[in-house]
């Protein structure tokens, strides 16, 4: 099968998602001063690492299917579970920043994360099993530490949310910040 529907289909999802997420953001009432944004300054940092999220996976999303030569029934279906998770950043997004990063919504966003992590883990696999452990993605993609690395820091982020909810969103933002450089690995192949 040829990938050309799974990268519109998938850009269009996440073009969508950050659509529904900026509509999320709710221009105030009480005047036009800085100050009255400041009750918005939880939902708009939610906003803003979600928003980066996204990013980082549409980037890697291309990156990885720039590598790519077919697609399978499997890898579709890998394809979306992996929108599906993120499907749920803009509840997450929203939750997490109208009740000020408490606990719970801190660590359900958290494990949305890691969901979505290990979704693209599993895209990645199914990609690398269709094209076989010799091709130029399998040897682009290696043994994937920093995507190792990432789900631990999401496990101890989720754990530590119920202990300290701004710690473990931290940890988060350090993930992305691990992230925000885009994977040069599948780049170094084509050059």
């Amino acid at each position: 099968m040829h990938k050309g529907r799974l990268e519109a289909f998938s850009d269009g999802v996440l073009a969508i998602l950050i659509t529904i997420m900026v509509l999320e953001l709710r221009v105030p009432h009480g005047g036009a001063t800085l100050a009255s944004l400041a009750p918005l300054g939880a939902t708009f940092l939610s906003y803003v690492l979600s928003f980066i999220y996204l990013g980082i996976y549409w980037s890697n999303h291309h990156h990885l299917f720039q590598a790519t030569e077919k697609v399978s029934g499997a890898v579709l279906w890998a394809n979306l579970h992996l929108l599906f998770w993120l499907s749920l950043f803009p509840f997450v997004t929203a939750w997490a920043g109208e009740n000020g990063f408490a606990s719970l919504p801190v660590a359900v966003y958290g494990f949305v994360l890691l969901m979505a992590g290990v979704a693209y883990y599993i895209l990645t696999r199914a990609l690398i099993g269709l094209h076989g452990k010799n091709s130029t993605l399998a040897k682009a993609v290696g043994k994937d530490v920093k995507g190792q690395i990432s789900v631990v820091i999401y496990i101890i982020g989720i754990t530590l949310s119920f202990w300290n909810s701004l710690l473990g969103y931290s940890l988060y933002v350090a993930v992305a910040i691990l992230w925000l450089v885009p994977d040069r690995r599948i780049e170094k192949f084509y050059k």
